[in-house]
């Protein structure tokens, strides 16, 4: 069995853009008898960028809720949360041996939020992707879905894993992106992608049917036609999630009606805010029940960090050994 190994950063509860692009992927492998799965919220990550230390809780119990709500199954997958897994952190420092910080710096991610918050470039942000190499290999984990943003931390997992396998003869894969479908999701704003740190951007898997209906009201459209078909701004995201969720057929009839007779914005946000709604429906009713189970959330992730630390803790035991560190 391939093993999979992917996580969230607990930014509160999950939109759309983590559902489509991340937690239907899990779905998807968790089903597939060829994987073992294993789905984290990364709360260490967290502490990479300003946090908030009062909701950073209720933030993670919030992401774990909506991947049990969104059908993923403990009994099928190890489902917990990182900073529940300690050898995370210690197979991270092993193989920053293998990196060297001039490699960190020249990261593209590392610029980007060094810009983002200039006076928080600390040494969690520079070690990021370290330790989310460190993610993967604890598990060997040989597919990660993960949006194609995180590719230039997949190479940096894929570098240590060869040099630590040249230097000390370790058997860690060389991880590869697990894309889906809906891996990109572009913002309700029209720039972008769908992000929780951008107001308006983004529809909550828990939104009602109003809160979706008033959120794609106010996506910015155009006059409903023209010669090209747009692959940005409004339109764009409402032809994208059309085909997500009223079918592909459906978003190819909408860009023949945009190049022709032209697009009724208004019938066509109803139209998909009832599409949206009818999928998430379900998911906010099992939301709930799950919420009622005293207890039943912590066990959960309990459960699925004795599994986690069970193979992890081999792994480590075999890297430190591989890398000459006493053994009893």
């Amino acid at each position: 069995m391939k093993r999979v190994f992917s996580g969230t950063r607990p930014t509160g509860k999950l939109h759309l853009g983590n559902y489509l692009g991340g937690v239907r992927g899990y779905l998807e492998l968790a089903e597939n008898p060829q994987f073992e799965t294993i789905y984290m919220v990364m709360d260490l990550h967290a502490v990479t960028t300003p946090f908030d230390k009062n909701s950073l809780a209720q933030n993670t119990k919030d992401v774990i809720l909506d991947y049990l709500a969104s059908g993923l199954d403990p009994e099928k997958s190890i489902i917990t949360v990182q900073s529940f897994v300690p050898e995370h952190t210690y197979l991270a420092h092993l193989i920053s041996s293998t990196v060297t910080v001039a490699r960190m710096l020249h990261l593209p991610t590392y610029k980007e939020k060094i810009k983002q918050y200039p006076k928080e470039a600390t040494m969690a942000l520079l070690n990021y992707p370290v330790l989310m190499a460190a993610d993967i290999l604890a598990y060997k984990a040989e597919l990660v879905p993960v949006g194609v943003d995180q590719e230039p931390h997949l190479e940096v997992a894929r570098e240590i894993a060869r040099k630590m396998n040249e230097k000390y003869g370790t058997n860690f894969p060389e991880p590869k992106r697990f894309a889906t479908k809906g891996e990109y999701i572009p913002s309700l704003t029209g720039e972008g992608k769908m992000s929780k740190s951008v107001e308006g951007s983004y529809i909550n898997l828990t939104d009602s049917l109003e809160e979706i209906r008033a959120k794609l009201a106010r996506v910015p459209t155009d006059s409903g036609s023209g010669t090209t078909v747009p692959q940005e701004g409004g339109v764009f995201t409402l032809l994208l999630l059309s085909g997500l969720f009223l079918g592909d057929d459906a978003q190819k009839e909408l860009e023949a009606q945009y190049t022709s007779s032209g697009i009724r914005y208004k019938e066509l946000k109803d139209r998909l805010a009832s599409a949206i709604f009818e999928e998430l429906k379900p998911i906010q009713e099992r939301r709930k029940e799950i919420e009622s189970r005293k207890g039943y959330l912590e066990d959960v992730i309990l459960d699925g960090a004795k599994k986690a630390r069970k193979i992890a803790s081999e792994i480590l035991e075999e890297t430190r050994e591989k890398m000459g560190f006493v053994k009893l």
